[in-house]
């Protein structure tokens, strides 16, 4: 599969091409952007974890397929036009890394949790787009993922969506929008 922007539902092909690990690693992303509960299980192995979803919803924290499809769901709740232009994959063993470009606009509340799981911090949506550069590690245990970790420019992100500098404004819909999602969980 050759590196380039990915993005869409996962076809047939996509399913065969996930006996190489840096095609399996390169179809992760575009499942993330869309994908159903039954893509995330043809990818992440039953005991798969997440090492970057300490700030996302409980849901997202636990193991398996199941976890994975909630971050996926929390990511699309926030972000619309998701997309990841793939640099490099590379593969030693039981290891996958994609050096990647992530692209989204931000058209919903974007929350982030403490370790309860109560909700710490709400950015509102601002509509504008991001793009800001990732890594992507994988460790492959039966063909199928079962940890992930992650590097993210997120002081671009925040900055290109709006979020810092904060202006009074948008400090004010902060507040308000943390009020709302604390009410509501």
């Amino acid at each position: 599969m050759p590196a380039g922007e990915l993005t869409g539902t996962t076809s047939s092909q996509d399913r065969a091409d996930t006996a190489d690990p840096r095609a399996l690693c390169q179809r992760i992303f575009s499942v993330f952007a869309d994908g159903k509960l039954s893509d995330f299980e043809a990818l992440f192995h039953p005991e798969a974890v997440n090492r970057e979803a300490s700030t996302e919803p409980l849901a997202c924290r636990g193991r398996g397929p199941a976890a994975f499809y909630a971050t996926g769901l929390w990511l699309q709740g926030a972000l619309a036009d998701m997309c990841w232009e793939i640099h490099e994959v590379a593969a030693d063993g039981d290891i996958v890394v994609a050096h990647t470009t992530a692209r989204a606009r931000q058209t919903g509340p974007f929350m982030i949790y403490d370790q309860a799981g109560a909700v710490r911090q709400v950015f509102p949506p601002t509509g504008k787009a991001t793009s800001a550069t990732q890594t992507h590690w994988f460790r492959l245990a039966d063909g199928k993922v079962i940890e992930h970790w992650a590097n993210r420019d997120d002081m671009t992100m925040a900055q290109q969506l709006g979020w810092i500098p904060p202006s009074l404004r948008y400090l004010l819909r902060m507040f308000f929008a943390k009020r709302k999602a604390r009410s509501i969980s």
